[in-house]
């Protein structure tokens, strides 16, 4: 039985990842800052690690076959403050940091590491209509430049013998978090909310292809470095929101456009991400052979409302 090491195991992705693991029968030991407050059951164990200080569970890493390293503060879940912009920062590079010096001064045996990163490290975009591709820039913005030191960290990883993938991960949609749940909510009232004028562009994708993502890269020696994680059917702000209130409310819903300056005085700094029109190319991790469970976003709402549909 192989193991994988597992860190931001006890995220939206990392639940979902751990569990389809287990079904593959593999081990997985998840690092979290309390190991001692977790119980070990069905091949999860956990160990200990602590970005602040540096420290990692020594024969934890030492077991690892694969290393997925998902850890980070949420992007989303607060508003940017001077602070919240260096935990959102640091929570991602110094923990890389540890993955990278950790597999240099501890032996072990790892063969992979799968990273993620985010379609952040792009910018608004250019006239012309072109989708982004790998080869892209980092944007000058505040995501471009945390995705850029992001993936920095953890190159190294590179030079140390082991095949490093990293995915730079689109909107991922979700019954258990993310974006999905926050469209659904003013559903409840019989309203689809349009951010700005909904013609924004949102590259997304399904968790359960997110997840199918990972382990294809895992488990696919040929893949190598960087690989945008994003269905290949990008739709605008204002189709992924009606998209959803058809699947969950049928006809019973009024749109209603939320106003610029109403995002920015609710989101401040972060109300340019939920603006940002971003069209991201999926060719290259279709080239390596990964097949799209839900390549359009009419299936994905379709799944994920026959899991969880609204109340009424």
């Amino acid at each position: 039985m192989e193991t994988v090491l597992i860190t931001g195991g006890t995220g939206m992705i990392g639940k979902a990842l751990t569990q389809a693991l287990i079904e593959r029968g593999f081990h997985v030991i998840i690092l979290t800052r309390n190991a001692n407050n977790k119980k070990t059951l069905n091949n999860i164990s956990f160990a200990e690690w602590d970005i602040q200080k540096q420290t990692i569970d020594k024969n934890a890493f030492a077991k690892a076959d694969y290393i997925i390293h998902l850890a980070g503060a949420s992007v989303a879940e607060k508003q940017w403050t001077k602070k919240r912009k260096q935990e959102i920062v640091s929570s991602r590079v110094d923990s890389g940091k540890l993955i990278a010096d950790s597999l240099k001064n501890i032996p072990n045996k790892v063969k992979t590491v799968i990273s993620a990163t985010a379609i952040g490290w792009y910018g608004p975009d250019k006239n012309g209509g072109k989708e982004f591709k790998e080869d892209a820039p980092s944007s000058n913005d505040f995501l471009g430049q945390t995705c850029k030191q992001w993936e920095a960290a953890i190159e190294p990883v590179s030079f140390l013998g082991k095949r490093l993938v990293k995915l730079r991960i689109g909107i991922v949609l979700s019954n258990e978090g993310g974006a999905y749940p926050e469209f659904k909510k003013p559903l409840k009232f019989g309203f689809a909310t349009i951010l700005g004028n909904g013609k924004q562009i949102v590259s997304w994708i399904h968790i359960d292809d997110l997840i199918r993502a990972i382990l294809f890269a895992m488990e696919n020696e040929k893949m190598e470095g960087v690989y945008n994680t994003v269905a290949p059917h990008p739709v605008s702000n204002k189709e992924l929101v009606l998209e959803i209130a058809r699947k969950e409310r049928g006809r019973s819903y009024f749109p209603v456009h939320v106003p610029i300056f109403a995002l920015k005085i609710r989101l401040g700094e972060m109300s340019i991400e939920v603006l940002k029109s971003a069209t991201v190319s999926s060719e290259k991790i279709q080239q390596a052979g990964f097949i799209f469970q839900y390549p359009d976003v009419g299936s994905a709402i379709s799944q994920l409302a026959s899991q969880r549909n609204l109340p009424g």
